[in-house]
């Protein structure tokens, strides 16, 4: 099956897909969730109709806990409902989390994954959110990249319909959530194909009618809660393998691997990792390498976590396997270990894999990037003789000593990717010219394309660092380039703040924006900077975006000129074909803004100043006369006769005429001479 394909982030694949099957959505916004409620109020403002000919209907409530309540509400009479969250917010939701579930409500919440404030408060991403909502009843799935976020968050929908299980969608925060990605997007036809009208039918009967009441939310005692609570286990065991079946006809339709549990690597591996979570395109990415090499490893990517199928975690499993480490992205206090290395040590547990060690890690807490030398470190750690049975990455443990160390930080990137750095200022503009040329590559060409970018807290007036990635296979790199092609300083003053050139490969490209001339650079650039540059063969760019934007009228907003310059300088796409493109983005993006805005960033992405385009401008007309055969002067014009041309022509001269300026007896003169051919 063809699907359109599109470049878009995490959250706004969530919202694509959920839309079809929600008829409400009660929403309240948290970082780094609120794009899925913001897509979801756009389409609907723009009259998209769900699967059920309708526009969905949002509710914008005034916390976290009035959005839980007003969905449970909104379920209760019959309406579809979805909501989207994150950290906080959705430990707001719990209370209503556990009521649904009890009451094998259908729905879905879709949230992208972030940090609980702890010691200290932190917006970026790990699990330790969704691992709160373990025991709510709710089913968790886990999607790793932009494209899963898509496939499955429609598993999601279709599974909890069937099974009358409700659902918690889940991706990382800020990594998924944001990380633009060209992915393959479902058309609602499609996806209306896959619907039982039963199901949904039998969803609203059970709606609360007073025409037809029943008993629900009552208060029971000892004699009956127990038996009551237990009641629910076989739509649980049937989850499972309703969530198997539409996942199968995903597969079917789209020629897909989705399973509940989803094996990569050698199969004969002595040494496997068990994860879930953008983490798994990593350690796919090193896997590939170290296999590569002659070694045998391989990884289990969990997506349904709950309900825990141990049979088919233990299938999934080669035969082969001596050591396994398990991944978590969240870390529980005096536990005696993280929630999935429980689950997997105990679904391990008298089964053919019962004397197979298994080692759980930590990683990944608030954001901490994890690069494929990390992942090399637990594969190491299996292959120790006495390998540490808790450890973690990506971070240097000198109190507890749990860390493991890193050997070795290869390139593991799929050879003919090219990536590439901005470092930007919150608020210039960079961030948002880079997801335009994410775009402009991923939806005008055949090349793959991710974007991810890095903030700190502050946001507005903060660092921004904008990592782009393109290629002509799929880019799987889901963590922060440190060996880039190509790096642009957006930020003149970050020359003496940070290493950036220090990133670059050997033979890479440097692009400075600045207001230093090139005998400046050498009294401001650090020397450390200088010979880098020098010793690796660096290719040396600056531009002063900062004049050119005020030339054009564009004061203090570079990222237009310095977009067109990366274009013109890396050479991923001919340039006319580039600036087509950035014209056609500029127009969707600022003709509600008037002519003069769109033309000031037509000029910056020209690099033309009205001067230069005024001398473009005579260049033209001197064409079109050599065309026309017009002459540029006249043989006939002599230097007696000059006094006499200018006379009659002072003569012709009206104050009253509509004309911008009258000419005196010298510049007439001047002008004159300047038609004579004296050759």
């Amino acid at each position: 099956m063809n699907r359109k394909k599109k470049t878009m982030d995490g959250n706004s694949a969530a919202a694509h897909v959920s839309y079809a099957f929600t008829e409400v959505a009660a929403i309240y916004p948290i970082t780094p969730s609120s794009t899925m409620a913001e897509e979801t109020d756009a389409m609907a403002a723009r009259g998209v109709k769900n699967l059920f000919g309708q526009t969905v209907k949002v509710a914008e409530m005034e916390s976290e806990a009035g959005a839980a309540g007003a969905v449970h509400g909104s379920l209760s009479a019959g309406a579809l409902t979805t909501t989207y969250t994150a950290s906080q917010g959705l430990l707001l939701m719990i209370p209503n989390m556990y009521k649904i579930a009890g009451e094998l409500i259908p729905s879905v919440i879709h949230v992208s994954a972030r940090c609980v404030s702890t010691h200290a408060l932190n917006i970026f991403g790990d699990h330790s959110d969704v691992m709160a909502c373990r025991q709510t009843g709710y089913a968790m799935l886990c999607s790793a990249n932009v494209q899963e976020v898509m496939d499955l968050g429609a598993v999601a929908h279709l599974s909890t319909l069937k099974s009358r299980v409700p659902f918690l969608h889940f991706f990382d925060g800020f990594r998924t959530s944001h990380e633009v990605q060209k992915i393959e997007t479902w058309d609602y036809e499609d996806l209306r194909s896959m619907v039982d009208m039963d199901d949904v039918q039998a969803f609203r009967a059970r709606a609360l009618n007073p025409e037809k009441p029943v008993l629900r939310g009552s208060a029971e005692n000892s004699d009956v809660f127990f038996q009551h609570r237990e009641a629910c286990n076989r739509y649980y065991n049937d989850a499972v393998a309703t969530t198997e079946m539409y996942m199968n006809t995903i597969n079917e339709k789209l020629g897909t691997d989705y399973r509940l549990f989803n094996y990569y690597g050698a199969p004969d591996a002595d040494r496997v990792i068990v994860a879930m979570g953008s983490v798994c395109d990593t350690i796919q990415e090193t896997v590939d390498f170290l296999n590569a090499r002659g070694e045998k490893v391989g990884m289990v990517k969990v997506h349904l976590y709950r309900p825990f199928s141990a049979k088919h975690l233990l299938a999934a499993l080669p035969e082969t396997v001596k050591h396994i480490s398990v991944l978590d992205r969240t870390k529980e206090p005096g536990s005696l270990g993280e929630p999935l290395f429980l689950d997997v040590v105990a679904a391990l547990k008298g089964s053919a894999f019962n004397d197979v060690p298994v080692y759980g890690g930590r990683f990944g807490l608030g954001s901490k990037d994890t690069v494929p030398a990390h992942i090399i470190a637990v594969y190491n750690n299996m292959a120790a003789p006495q390998p540490k049975p808790e450890f973690t990455l990506s971070i240097e443990d000198d109190v507890t000593h749990l860390s493991l160390p890193v050997t070795e930080n290869p390139d593991t990137t799929p050879a003919g990717t090219t990536s590439c750095k901005f470092w930007g200022l919150g608020s210039d503009g960079t961030v948002g010219a880079n997801k335009d040329s994410i775009k402009i590559i991923g939806d005008n060409t055949d090349m793959f394309a991710q974007g991810y970018f890095f903030y700190d807290s502050k946001k507005s007036g903060g660092i921004t660092v904008s990592h782009l990635r393109f290629g002509s296979s799929p880019i799987t790199s889901t963590y922060l380039i440190n060996k880039a092609n190509f790096v642009a300083c957006h930020c003149p003053s970050y020359v003496t703040k940070y290493d950036m050139v220090q990133d670059l490969v050997p033979g890479g490209t440097f692009l400075l924006n600045c207001i230093w001339t090139p005998d400046q650079l050498d009294s401001q650039l650090p020397a450390s900077m200088k010979r880098y540059i020098a010793e690796n063969n660096i290719h040396f760019y600056i531009i002063n975006g900062i004049k050119i934007a005020e030339e054009v009228g564009l004061p203090g907003r570079a990222s237009t000129i310095l977009q067109s310059a990366f274009f013109a300088i890396s050479g991923i796409l001919p340039v006319e074909k580039a600036i087509e493109l950035m014209k056609a983005a500029v127009v969707k993006k600022f003709s509600k803004k008037g002519e003069a805005v769109v033309n000031a960033n037509f000029a910056g992405i020209e690099g033309t100043s009205d001067d230069d385009k005024a001398k473009k401008f005579i260049a033209e007309v001197y064409a079109m006369n050599e065309r026309m055969n017009i002459p540029k002067g006249f043989t006939q014009i002599k230097e007696e006769d000059i006094p006499t041309i200018v006379s009659r022509a002072l003569k012709e001269a009206n104050p009253l005429y509509p004309v911008p300026v009258i000419f005196d007896e010298d510049r007439m003169t001047q002008i004159v001479k300047k038609l004579m051919i004296t050759e």
